[in-house]
């Protein structure tokens, strides 16, 4: 049976550029109810500010069947930071999130950087797995173990899947176990936001429509949807 595994990047709307939480107050109760709808599971990853902002929608969460991850504390980029201050912003997160699940084992970071030497970061904090890179860019990364932790690759940028679905459709059929996300900001009309076209184009109800025959056209052929620790236990990795 084919697996996917979508994942939603839980955060304010398109960071930096924008700090507004529309994505949280409309976008974010779309994305759950339409999971709940087809009773299929994703991993959320969550930034602890937004976490602490939302508690309510964060709950649901876990209460849902879904996994709760880790998305930094604020959306502030690791490759940035020294290794002082990230080792404080990821325990100012799993402070923050444990409180929704005790379990926090998976971890992206924003932007999908995060420095190859910071994985021992990870480790002292309890993660077991880290999807802060993608097959898509380069060098073309493959999931594999390095240290403790095993890292598990997006697939496709977020954008991608704003596309025509004739278009996104067969190159995810195609993949042997994608990754796919979103952010909860892309399901709110963002088309007069002043933010780059990448982030503004089929924002809202079209986003919607194309997950909705994302997730239908999948489960249509036996598609097995799984969270990122599920996906983790299951796969083998080296």
């Amino acid at each position: 049976m084919k697996n996917i595994t979508i994942t939603v990047d839980v955060e304010e709307d398109c960071p930096p550029m924008l700090t507004s939480t529309r994505g949280m107050e409309e976008g974010l109760p779309k994305l759950l109810d339409l999971f709940k709808k087809e009773e299929i599971s994703a991993t959320f990853f969550v930034t602890g500010v937004m976490a602490e902002q939302y508690p309510d929608l964060i709950y649901r969460v876990p209460e849902e069947g879904h996994e709760l991850g880790c998305h930094g504390y604020t959306h502030a980029r690791f490759d940035r930071m020294d290794i002082a201050e990230a080792r404080i912003a990821l325990k100012q997160a799993g402070k923050v999130l444990r409180q929704f699940e005790r379990e926090l084992v998976s971890f992206r970071a924003p932007n999908l950087q995060f420095p190859k030497n910071y994985l021992k970061l990870l480790e002292e904090e309890g993660f077991l797995y880290d999807s802060s890179l993608a097959i898509y860019k380069p060098p073309f990364f493959q999931g594999k173990i390095e240290s403790r932790i095993i890292r598990i690759p997006a697939t496709v940028t977020s954008s991608f899947l704003r596309l025509r679905p004739d278009f996104f459709l067969p190159l995810l059929k195609r993949s042997k176990a994608p990754v796919v996300f979103v952010h909860p900001w892309e399901f709110v009309d963002m088309s007069n936001m002043p933010i780059r076209l990448d982030c503004r184009f089929n924002t809202g109800e079209k986003a919607l429509e194309n997950l909705k025959v994302l997730i239908r056209t999948l489960k249509a052929e036996n598609c097995h949807f799984l969270t990122l620790q599920e996906r983790a236990n299951l796969e083998k990795y080296k």
